[in-house]
């Protein structure tokens, strides 16, 4: 039964930092692309890419990893309530 539970809190908490840097990539792809866009200036990690070279498009890659992400953490929070 406790390794029941230990699972358990194992599966969350990795759905949850899952779901976390999902919304965080989402944010700053999408924002950077956004602010690039109007009002010239990119942030985080979409502006590290850019100073490195990687060109304009790798905001909106940034933002649909983001959502991938999200879509993992759901789906296993989904499928974990099913068990």
């Amino acid at each position: 039964m406790a390794s029941q539970t230990d699972r358990n809190s194992k599966t969350k908490s990795s759905a949850g930092l899952l779901a976390l840097f999902g919304f965080i990539l989402l944010v700053q792809g999408f924002g950077s692309a956004i602010t690039e866009a109007g009002w010239d200036s990119s942030f985080g990690v979409s502006a590290l890419l850019r100073k490195a070279g990687a060109p304009g498009w790798t905001d909106l890659v940034v933002g649909v990893v983001g959502c991938a992400l999200l879509a993992a953490a759901a789906r296993s929070r989904f499928v974990r309530k099913e068990l």
